[in-house]
């Protein structure tokens, strides 16, 4: 019979530190991408005056559910594995995103989307493989 090592306290730690720091991340600008007008989202940042407002809207939901996703599950332990599943959306967004950035010759920007999808593939991973949180 295997024995199943328990993860360290220090990756669960470093997991919650990852989770709230994207949570805030993403939940600020998730929340500035759903209320703030347009016309002034472009003038702080170039694209969203360049792509569709639904989009730009879309992108911001997203992120703002993905924010809530990194938190709320693993605290309240209800659905935690819904924790990794926001981690691993946040991957898929970051990728676009970068995707996106190079194919406009934005490249001073895809340093961030790939740090900040780093972080979210840390979450993903930690979350559903190596400390998972268990449900109530």
């Amino acid at each position: 019979m295997a024995t199943e090592q328990k993860p360290s306290k220090v990756l669960h730690v470093a997991l919650w530190v990852v989770q709230v720091l994207l949570a805030l991340s993403f939940g600020m600008a998730g929340f500035m991408k759903l209320t703030t007008p347009i016309s002034d989202l472009a003038a702080q940042m170039v694209w969203p005056g360049d792509i569709p407002a639904a989009l730009v809207r879309f992108i911001g939901a997203s992120e703002l559910a993905a924010a809530v996703g990194l938190i709320l599950p693993a605290l309240t332990r209800i659905k935690p594995i819904l924790t990794a599943y926001a981690g691993w959306g946040l991957v898929i967004v970051m990728l676009l995103a970068a995707l996106f950035h190079a194919g406009r010759g934005e490249y001073s920007g895809i340093a961030f989307n790939l740090v900040f999808m780093a972080l979210a593939f840390f979450v993903g991973w930690g979350r559903s493989k190596k400390a998972p949180i268990a449900a109530k």
